[in-house]
């Protein structure tokens, strides 16, 4: 199968419309083509006219480790070309910025989940290039997670950096498609184009979403595995918790929770309890880390490892959203007065709860948190959002 910028590199009638154009690049450290090779040098190697280049949340380079570590501008010293960042002073592209291009390529690797701030990106810049009369093209990539989608839409008045639109958390869609329903939805007047992927089935095995033929090149510092892409729309509520998400050690965003007050195989039992089928898909295992850095920082932590790969995964059972939702309720039984929420600024957010900026939304915490709530309560509420987000994106898919 081909990526976007494999087809545009290698298809000349692909590449045609960019001669004579300012040609502009959005990218991180996972913008690769099938050969490794950096899109940035791919592109200038072809002859195409980059005059500029964009880095999003953790930059260009990928090297900015933790959330709110913003990024300056610099200049790229090997092609002495601007390098603007859009986590940094802004997030939204400058007027300065966009003056540097007439077409803008947008070449970054989505997990698809609707917390992910590269969705957010796609829309800002979609949005600034309509202002400005500008092309965008997305070099479509897969949805690693694959069709399914899974969560709450988030509410009116919710927005923010993590929550672009009234989307669910697993989306479901490529960040080609996702431009789609961006122009729709705002109603947007824009020279918009996806090179789209050749041959890529998701929701087909072996892949499920990711070809296996493919490197797993971290997206952003804690993106590590595609086991962490699949876990990634129930496991990024963590952060939103007193619970460790093992940020601080190797394997980040791959655990349903970490913490030094709380027994894991109790909770897991409670879980079972609760809804078994939500546990479906994957399989859990007892596991202690001590982080070195962030919440819970050298201290020994009791959790349970999420493998949602090899043998134990099913793609059309796994529902990590459910599933991490069903451990906060498992803890709150177990620990009626344990302060899971965390009470701190997320994503520049400073007067609603991170747990409620992460669902764009407080119908998870009051789940949570309300004794009398059983599984089946949540359940409707996300099952009619489910259906409700599927009907509003088919005529956008691509891929079947």
């Amino acid at each position: 199968m081909k990526f976007g910028i494999d087809r545009l590199l290698t298809e000349s009638e692909l590449r045609a419309p960019l001669e004579g154009k300012r040609v502009s690049l959005i990218a991180h450290p996972a913008s690769v083509t099938a050969q490794l090779e950096h899109s940035l040098d791919a592109l200038i190697e072809r002859g195409i006219n980059v005059t500029s280049a964009f880095g999003p949340q953790h930059g260009l380079k990928g090297d900015k480790q933790d959330n709110m570590v913003e990024t300056s501008d610099e200049t790229d010293p090997r092609y002495d070309i601007p390098v603007f960042s859009l986590y940094g002073e802004v997030r939204r592209p400058t007027g300065q910025a966009m003056s540097t291009a007439d077409v803008f390529l947008f070449d970054l690797q989505d997990l698809g989940c609707r917390i992910y701030t590269f969705v957010t990106t796609l829309l800002y810049v979609v949005e600034e290039a309509a202002k400005t009369g500008k092309s965008v093209w997305v070099l479509d990539r897969p949805n690693p997670a694959g069709g399914p989608v899974e969560g709450t839409l988030l509410l009116p008045g919710q927005e923010s950096f993590v929550g672009a639109a009234p989307m669910v958390m697993r989306h479901g869609m490529t960040m080609g498609e996702m431009g789609h329903w961006f122009i729709d939805h705002f109603g947007l007047d824009i020279d918009y184009r996806v090179i789209p992927m050749e041959g890529w089935k998701p929701g087909k095995a072996p892949g499920y979403g990711w070809p296996q033929e493919r490197i797993w090149i971290n997206p952003s510092p804690n993106a590590a595995s595609l086991n962490m892409a699949r876990a990634y729309a129930g496991t990024v509520m963590l952060e939103g918790t007193n619970l460790s998400e093992g940020r601080g050690t190797t394997r980040p965003l791959e655990v349903l929770f970490g913490a030094p007050d709380i027994d894991a195989l109790a909770v897991l039992e409670e879980m079972k309890r609760l809804s078994p089928m939500w546990l479906r898909g994957c399989r859990l295992r007892e596991c202690w880390f001590e982080p070195t850095f962030h919440k819970h920082a050298g201290t020994l932590c009791n959790g349970l490892m999420i493998h949602a790969e090899g043998q134990f995964y099913d793609h059309h059972e796994f529902k990590p959203w459910r599933l991490q939702a069903l451990a906060f309720k498992a803890i709150r039984n177990l620990y009626s007065d344990y302060e899971i929420w965390r009470d701190f600024p997320y994503e520049y957010e400073f007067d609603r709860l991170a747990i409620d900026v992460i669902n764009g939304g407080p119908a998870l915490r009051e789940w949570v948190d309300d004794s009398e709530a059983e599984p089946g309560d949540l359940e409707a509420i996300a099952h009619a959002d489910e259906e409700s987000w599927r009907e509003t994106i088919a005529p956008h898919l691509l891929y079947g």
